[in-house]
């Protein structure tokens, strides 16, 4: 009885140190808040996840007006100017024409739309093996980007930006 109640102990402790041996299911995480920009009211969580190669964004939004909004990645993890025009242009590290992100010619920033709901909340997911966390790779590392959200949908041809109108929401992607 007494080997029966050690083995027991044992395998409870083995259970409870890997459970709380700090291991995720992904290697890189960074969480991010948005905040308001150009006098809108429109703010948010996002967080970027990697796994085995992958990014995957989930971000969660309020304050929008009803219908469909652009979401990109900018070049600068800068949203100090009052209108988010300090986090630069759309992310594009290999120089392509801005477009619709699968088609022949896109930016690595080119994330693309979404729709808020009638309340004005939306969530976005997205995941690509075209980003990393932290790597040192400029044709791939999102960090030191900024994350920006538009009034409008992204036209995907006007160039360099896709027409989407005023930057409504901006965040740092910074650790």
């Amino acid at each position: 009885m007494k080997k029966i109640f050690l083995g027991i102990i044992a395998l409870g402790l083995f259970i409870f140190s890997c459970k709380s041996s700090g291991t995720n299911d992904y290697d890189k995480k960074v969480g991010i808040h948005l905040e308001p920009k150009s006098g809108s009211k429109v703010e948010g969580t996002a967080v970027f996840l990697q796994k085995n190669g992958e990014v995957s964004l989930e971000c969660k939004l309020t304050g929008l007006t009803p219908g469909v909004h652009a979401i990109h990645i900018h070049e600068k993890a800068d949203c100090s100017s009052a209108d988010a025009a300090s986090a630069g242009g759309h992310w594009n590290p290999t120089f392509k024409k801005h477009g619709k992100w699968g088609d022949a010619e896109y930016h690595k920033g080119d994330i693309g739309n979404f729709t808020a709901d009638t309340d004005g909340n939306a969530t976005i997911i997205f995941k690509t093996a075209e980003w990393c966390i932290g790597c040192g790779d400029n044709t791939k590392d999102i960090l030191g980007k900024g994350l920006i959200v538009h009034e409008k949908p992204d036209d995907y041809v006007t160039q360099p930006s896709g027409n989407a109108g005023a930057r409504v929401a901006c965040s740092a992607i910074i650790q």
